[in-house]
Parts: structure tokens; C-alpha cells; sequence
């Protein structure tokens, strides 16, 4: 790699990271969107974060390969069901099947390594508190752990130029991130949540609608008053 930036974003292609994506932009940063391919089951959102990441002006979009699927553990990585139509009591009683062992872990740790390549100050990351459906990575007590830890275990934190992680949309609630990004200007057509996709006859990617992360979805464009472009199976 060469080339330097302001900030490595974590980019799904989902609408929170898109949204922090854009924040970054909004703000001036020169940034590098960072991608994995872990081998999850629905690989749409891949393209999708290729294609955020040309329309928001990104630097450079990597992409790096990680097969979780070895591991699995996870409806996102093995052939273990999605959970469909629940509530939010239910989608925060325990930890969900939805849950990548360590994904974020992992994630962090390898955009730190891009940071220091890239004499990037700051690693941006979607994680929400509020709406975070019971997954650990997304607390604030772990953002605030790993940022401690990097910052000892890299060569540019002992010579005083660490990484701040920044979690913009911590504290936010679904419907406060998309005012916070149609605001921005952002397209959230683009963007790719479903756990569960389908795939129309015309070859048309549809979200499922039911599972957890299109529910959250759903209600965060209804309470925010926003029409949802999201094009659902069987609307």
C-alpha cells in the first residue's frame, strides 16, 4: 500500500457505516474504506461497500479477505437459521445467532495495521449502543478497551502518533442516523443491511424484511419520517 490518509472507515455497506462513511467526507477527512470478505452468506453487501465508497470520494477502497466461515458460530457465516419477525424484547434478551465470534475484534485490529500504513490518525467505525441488538463489540466499554490496546501495541502508538477510534453513531438511535445521513445527502438505496436477502427472478437483490437487522431498519426510516428506498421481498 501507499498513499496517506486522515481516517480508515470500516465499511459494510450497510446504512450505519455508510452514514459514518459520509459523516467523514462531510467533514473534510481524506479517507480509506476498509472492507472484509469473511465469507458471509450474503455477499451483497460487498459490492454495495465498493460502491458507497466510490460515491462518497473514498481515497482508496480495500478489500481483505478473512475466512470466518472456518470458525462459523454464526448465522452470518454457517447454515444456521436468521431469526425472523421478532420483537425488540426478543432481539435484545441475548446475545444473537447473528453474532460473528469476534468479528469486530478482528476487524479493528487489522484496520489499525492499515492506519499505521497509511499515517492515519483516526479508524472511523459504524458500531451503534443503541439499537445494537445485544452484540458485545458494539459497547462503548470495548471501543474504549481496544483504542487503550492498539495504541500499546503498535509501533505508531509508543512513538506517540496512536489511532482514535471514532464511533460517531454510538449513542444515536436508527431514526436519528438516517436524519443524520439523509441530512448528509446520502443515498440509502445503495446501501445493504438484510441478514437474509433474496435474489428476484431479474437478478434484483430484495431485503427479507423480517430479520432483525430490516426491522431496526424499517422502524428507523418510519420514526425518522424518512421514506425507506430499501426494496423488501414481497413489497
Amino acid at each position: 500500500m501507499s498513499g496517506s490518509a486522515d481516517a480508515v472507515v470500516l465499511l459494510s455497506g450497510g446504512l450505519d457505516s455508510a452514514t459514518v462513511l459520509a459523516k467523514a467526507r462531510a467533514e473534510g477527512l481524506c479517507c480509506w474504506s476498509l472492507a472484509f470478505d469473511y465469507g458471509q452468506r450474503h455477499r451483497h453487501e460487498l459490492a454495495a461497500a465498493e460502491r458507497i465508497s466510490r460515491v462518497l470520494g473514498a481515497e482508496r477502497h480495500l478489500v481483505i479477505p478473512i475466512d470466518l466461515r472456518q470458525i462459523g458460530g454464526s448465522a452470518l457465516t454457517s447454515e444456521i437459521a436468521v431469526p425472523k419477525d421478532r420483537d425488540e424484547r426478543a432481539m435484545s434478551a441475548e446475545i444473537p445467532v447473528t453474532y460473528v465470534p469476534a468479528r469486530n475484534l478482528v476487524f479493528l485490529s487489522i484496520a489499525a495495521g492499515v492506519a499505521e500504513v497509511a499515517g492515519a490518525r483516526q479508524i472511523h467505525v459504524g458500531v451503534n449502543a443503541v439499537d445494537y441488538s445485544g452484540y458485545p463489540d458494539c459497547r462503548p466499554e470495548f471501543l474504549g478497551s481496544f483504542e487503550r490496546t492498539v495504541n500499546l501495541a503498535t509501533r505508531a502508538g509508543v512513538e506517540g502518533r496512536g489511532v482514535r477510534i471514532v464511533a460517531p453513531l454510538l449513542h444515536l438511535s436508527k431514526a436519528q442516523i438516517v436524519r443524520l445521513g439523509t441530512g448528509l445527502g446520502l443515498d440509502y438505496s445503495q446501501t445493504h443491511s438484510c441478514y437474509d436477502p433474496l435474489v428476484s427472478r431479474s437478478g434484483e437483490v430484495l431485503a427479507c424484511g423480517r430479520c432483525d437487522s430490516c426491522l431496526l431498519r424499517r422502524r428507523g426510516f418510519a420514526e425518522a419520517g424518512v421514506p425507506d428506498p430499501t426494496r423488501y421481498s414481497g413489497s
